[in-house]
């Protein structure tokens, strides 16, 4: 607990925030989000842990992609892997490029991740094809909103272990401080090279008004980038390859906004049409691949891959202030979002066929709700808020996968599970009474979850599903001076199993092994204790927070439920409830501001996060679970530019918290400390620069994400070890 008594010390003198890089002092405006309770709503007034990462953030934390968001967030990851996937043996290592959140120790679509609201794509793995969960783009947006902990109670399924939440620009972000210049024309214009990857975007955003009741928005960028570089020597063009596969990155983002509001800047209406793109292209020289000789008819000459992925939006919400007996104010969403994707990989074998596999993925998905609250008022002491929906959304997934020779038994083209359409309807209902320096927030919902699956074109037998999922929670914040509060929070989560868990299949005749659909399955199910204590002081900002969890019917995938793997007796695998789990840990997180030092301002950050888990069945430790984590940073600010320095502590990995088979071995990931230099220059009032060296002094480091499944004995750890030192620079200009 060494780090616990570094961290104690730093919140009595030097402290600095770890919140999202910057954590508002009193001496701020307090960030305002909407993820935690569907309002707007200071986040210090939640009964619960929030990171908000706005734009300012971003631009100079030269933040790029999810990864570096989770970068210095405790308790927060972002896997990504290399690039080292083929056909042969099944490896989908680095496919799904950054796969998704990781929230206190769990994953996956146990996250949920929403832009505007709106829920993202779902991620998808089987055998060498891997969707991820990364279809966004920073520059199109004006904050991120982290949950951690349940929040199924005001969102639904997924909402296992937490949410991340994108919110998109407005025009308002660009205008205001131009209307009272006499303008209607604003936005901001950027160029950006980072190291890593040899990536460079450039992005540009134009806001304008029409009149005070109509305003838009069109903001576009576009990236060009290479293979995220890695630590490794080895340059074979083969499997011993240590060095990343050759890889070449194209992205393009489009957002568009109408505002509209009928009834005047200060009107009863505000209507806001959305219209978003997001599209990504890798194209891949899998020299890995490659066999080494002697070779047989079957071996690898030469593979490649292409990986493509887009997500379109139209979203309309609109908000109506009724001020009616049984709303205040009114809330409508309809929105429309197709999300496709396609992988494909080709292989040019010795003497025998080459082999092609095409895979693509679409969900395209119908998200329609209803929202009103009401504050009732009895007294100057005593307020009640009330806040009821109604929520539905309707999904059809849709599967294909085609090529050349496909496994023996095989025809294509065929689907690795039946197209199928999830539905969901739920009622939620949370209801905050404020009285004095108190805040007591219960809410539920009922979610009714439907998944039916499609009989054509699948060669199985297909199964359905329904089932529901009620998720209470309670809240409470105490407000026990103007400077310190404390918050206890109860909340549920569940995440209903999806259509390749419901009927995923495959089936080799010649290795005598199959996939079985399981009707049967449960949703997974959450409960999650989580106090806390908050201090904002003039120049202290300081938040710690301790959480519990257990996790139930945790669905494991592809399980062997029988069969003998021979002849007439094949092995069976199935996906089905086995797990039960609990997780604890805690998290702390600060800013201090020093004030004025040598004629600027110097202030220090810091977070910590451990987090413990175990599985009850079993009593082997969670495999999910990411190492502590341990980020200070101190900066030094004045009138025209600013400069940081920020070391990250990464712990060691130890074999007494990771669960291995007898028969296999898994490297460990080392502890290692890290130091990032950065700053900001301040041309002008509209112009910037922000410069910074990655990695200070090229330190060999693994995070434990990529390499979970990676054997002790691998020849070929250094492939999956992160950046060395880079550069990194972007220059900004707002209009």
């Amino acid at each position: 607990m060494r780090e616990v008594s570094c961290l104690i010390g730093l919140a009595c003198g030097t402290v600095y925030p770890a919140q999202a890089q910057t954590v508002a002092l009193n001496t701020t405006l307090k960030e305002v989000v909407v993820s935690g309770s569907r309002n707007e709503q200071p986040s210090d007034d939640l009964p619960m842990s929030v990171d908000v990462i706005n734009a300012k953030d971003i631009e100079e934390g030269q933040m790029l992609d999810i990864r570096d968001v989770a970068k210095n967030l405790p308790n927060v990851s972002v896997k990504r892997a290399p690039a080292r996937f083929g056909l042969v043996g099944g490896s989908s290592d680095g496919r799904d490029g950054n796969a998704g959140f990781n929230i206190r120790g769990l994953g996956g679509n146990r996250v949920l991740l929403l832009v505007d609201g709106i829920r993202a794509p779902r991620s998808y793995v089987f055998s060498s094809f891997a969707f991820g969960r990364d279809s966004f783009s920073l520059d199109l947006l004006k904050r991120i909103e982290i949950i951690r902990g349940p929040s199924s109670v005001l969102y639904g399924s997924d909402g296992l272990a937490g949410l991340v939440n994108f919110i998109t620009h407005e025009p308002a972000d660009f205008l205001n401080d131009v209307k009272s210049e006499g303008q209607t024309i604003g936005g901001r214009a950027s160029t950006s090279y980072s190291g890593d990857n040899d990536g460079v975007t450039v992005s540009g955003t134009v806001a304008g008004r029409v009149n005070e009741s109509l305003a838009w928005l069109i903001s576009a960028s576009t990236h060009r980038g290479k293979e995220l570089d890695n630590q490794g020597t080895n340059a074979a063009a083969n499997v011993d390859r240590t060095r990343p596969n050759p890889q070449t990155d194209r992205a393009n983002a489009l957002l568009a906004k109408v505002v509209l509001k009928p009834d005047g800047p200060n009107g009863a209406q505000k209507h806001v049409l959305t219209l978003e793109h997001v599209g990504k292209k890798s194209e891949y020289d899998l020299l890995t691949a490659r066999a080494k000789p002697p070779l047989v008819a079957t071996s690898v000459l030469k593979g490649d891959a292409l990986t493509t992925a887009e997500r379109t939006r139209l979203t309309w919400d609109a908000r109506y202030k009724v001020g009616s007996l049984l709303a205040d104010n009114l809330q409508t969403i309809l929105s429309y979002q197709d999300a496709a994707a396609r992988q494909r990989t080709f292989e040019d074998r010795n003497t025998s066929l080459d082999r092609v596999r095409d895979m693509t993925y679409d969900e395209r998905t119908w998200q329609a709700g209803i929202q009103a609250d009401k504050t009732l008022r009895t007294s100057p002491d005593w307020a009640q808020k009330i806040t009821y929906g109604f929520d539905y959304s309707r999904a059809d997934i849709i599967n294909l996968q085609t090529g050349q020779v496909p496994a023996a038994g095989e025809t294509f083209p065929l689907k690795r599970f039946p197209d199928t359409t999830e539905t969901s309807a739920a009622l939620y209902l949370q209801d905050e009474f404020i009285s004095k320096g108190w805040s007591i927030t219960p809410g539920a919902r009922l979610d009714q979850f439907k998944l039916a699956a499609s009989q054509a074109g699948f060669i199985a037998p297909a199964a359905s599903l329904s089932g529901s999922a009620v998720s209470p929670k309670l809240g409470v914040l105490y407000r026990a001076t103007p400077e310190w509060s404390v918050f206890g929070n109860y909340a549920s989560g569940f995440r209903a199993p999806n259509a390749s868990q419901l009927n995923g299949f495959f089936e080799n005749v010649t290795q005598f092994y199959k996939t079985i659909s399981n009707p049967d399955l449960k949703p997974e199910k959450s409960r999650n204790f989580e106090v806390g204590v908050r201090g904002r002081l003039d120049r202290l900002s300081l938040d710690v927070a301790a959480f519990a969890g257990k996790f139930n019917n945790l669905i494991e995938d592809n399980v062997i439920v029988g069969g003998a793997g021979v002849v007439g007796n094949p092995t069976v695998f199935q996906s089905i409830n086995v797990g039960n789990a609990t997780i604890s840990g805690f998290e702390v997180k600060g800013n201090r501001d020093w004030g004025q030092v040598a004629g600027g301002r110097l202030s220090t950050l810091f977070s910590y996060g451990k987090t413990r888990g175990k599985d009850k069945t079993t009593g082997r430790p969670l495999n999910s679970i990411d190492p502590a984590k341990l980020h200070v940073g101190v900066k030094y600010e004045t009138a025209a530019w600013d400069v940081r320095l920020d070391t990250s502590r990464h712990s060691a990995k130890k074999s007494s918290d990771v669960f291995v088979a007898a028969t296999s071995t898994q490297f460990l990931v080392p502890a290692a400390t890290t130091f990032d230099l950065g700053g900001q220059w301040r041309i002008s009032k509209k112009l910037r620069v922000n410069a910074g060296i990655a990695n200070l002094t090229d330190k060999k480091v693994w995070n434990w994400s990529d390499v979970r499944g990676l054997a002790a004995t691998s020849l070929v750890a250094d492939a999956y070890t992160q950046p060395g030192r880079h550069f990194n620079v972007s220059l900004v200009a707002d209009f």
